[in-house]
């Protein structure tokens, strides 16, 4: 069986994805085939050129005429066409993979995962959370589910990067609270709250998170529009956010974001220390795992995720050669694209995108309200 795959967006994450599948057949040959059927966008011409680089075999300017036509549905659009297209896709029963943050507000999310859960297990809903898919977050989730940790303590969650540091850097769809929900917290946040989530959210490490206080803050207010001399629009978004968390089973955590962080482009880290040990990671860094154990107290230990008995490792090149970025997404679409050929769950799922979304949402009413709020 081929399944035939229409995608929405063809810029960042668009060249992303057509790239993981296009490695698909090379390293993971047990994945299912995939035909890049259509290219979905606004400008015919650009999506022509999109196309052809890209190879998909078709373009379409209307996403009505796509969804319901192929056999698996991308939403790689901006965050504020993540609900319309993927919901009608569901409804007619097409498997959806989505971008994160799953939408641009908490209302929105909530339908989508209503929508999934209406379609059934056996049509797969994903969302786009890749760094799932590092060999070394694997690694620690590892760790950590076979207790090496012991007692989860303290967490730790930060994403800085720099590139709205220049006030004169133009203004984009991401500065707009219509068109993306949120700024840093949305972009980088996100994903901090999915990894934890993932690697300390089960019943017996951290559980879920109970309760949050958080502050966001907008450094410049207005940007330069491209290509237009003297026109400037308002920043509607935060530039960045930090939180205090409180875990279920009584773990602190501390997460922040930031696209004022100078001097750092594109900086994860997460560190989580128990009773029995810590382990941090950065994603600038992402073939390493620093991991302590009680009883080595002389400092960290740096595991190069890098042997072919590591998750996903034995796909690509002899022990020691490390991976990229771009690696997470190919691993990303062999377990979602397997889902959809077996009928089978995916993870993180549209109910996992939502759960992140309560988090954002809760961190903005906490620094509305100024003061700690409760998650149900």
């Amino acid at each position: 069986m081929t399944l035939e795959v229409g995608v929405l967006g063809y810029r960042f994450m668009g060249k992303a994805h057509a790239n993981a599948m296009a490695r698909l057949p090379m390293f993971f040959p047990d994945a299912p085939d995939v035909e890049r059927s259509v290219l979905v966008g606004r400008d015919e011409a650009a999506l022509e050129d999109a196309a052809d680089r890209l190879g998909f075999d078709s373009v379409s300017t209307d996403w009505t005429e796509v969804v319901d036509e192929v056999d698996v549905f991308y939403n790689l659009g901006p965050n504020h066409v993540h609900a319309e297209p993927s919901i009608a896709a569901l409804d007619a029963g097409t498997p959806v993979f989505c971008e994160k943050p799953l939408a641009p507000t908490l209302e929105d999310a909530e339908a989508m995962a209503n929508a999934a859960r209406e379609a059934g297990d056996d049509v797969p809903a994903g969302c786009a959370f890749n760094y799932r898919f590092v060999p070394a977050i694997r690694y620690a989730k590892r760790l950590l589910d076979d207790g090496e940790l012991g007692e989860i303590r303290h967490v730790r969650g930060r994403y800085l990067q720099d590139w709205l540091v220049d006030p004169e850097a133009p203004w984009s769809w991401r500065n707009d609270e219509e068109l993306a929900g949120s700024g840093a917290l949305g972009d980088l946040g996100a994903h901090t709250v999915d990894l934890l989530r993932f690697l300390v959210g089960d019943d017996d490490l951290a559980g879920e998170i109970d309760r949050l206080s958080g502050h966001l803050q907008t450094f410049v207010d207005e940007r330069p529009v491209e290509g237009e001399d003297e026109e400037t629009r308002p920043v509607t978004v935060d530039d960045a956010y930090s939180a205090q968390l409180e875990f279920e089973n009584g773990a602190m955590g501390t997460l922040e974001a930031s696209r004022f962080a100078t001097g750092h482009k594109n900086d994860h880290t997460i560190e989580i220390h128990g009773s029995e040990g810590s382990l941090r990671f950065s994603l600038e860094r992402l073939n390493e795992l620093e991991v302590l154990r009680r009883d080595e107290n002389r400092g960290y230990e740096t595991i190069l995720v890098t042997d072919e008995d590591d998750p996903y490792v034995d796909h690509w090149w002899p022990p020691g050669h490390v991976l990229g970025w771009e690696h997470t997404f190919v691993h990303e679409n062999y377990e979602f694209l397997s889902a959809v050929a077996d009928g089978s769950e995916f993870a993180p799922s549209f109910e996992d995108g939502l759960e992140a979304q309560r988090v954002l949402a809760a961190i903005e009413d906490s620094d509305e309200r100024g003061e700690w709020v409760g998650l149900e």
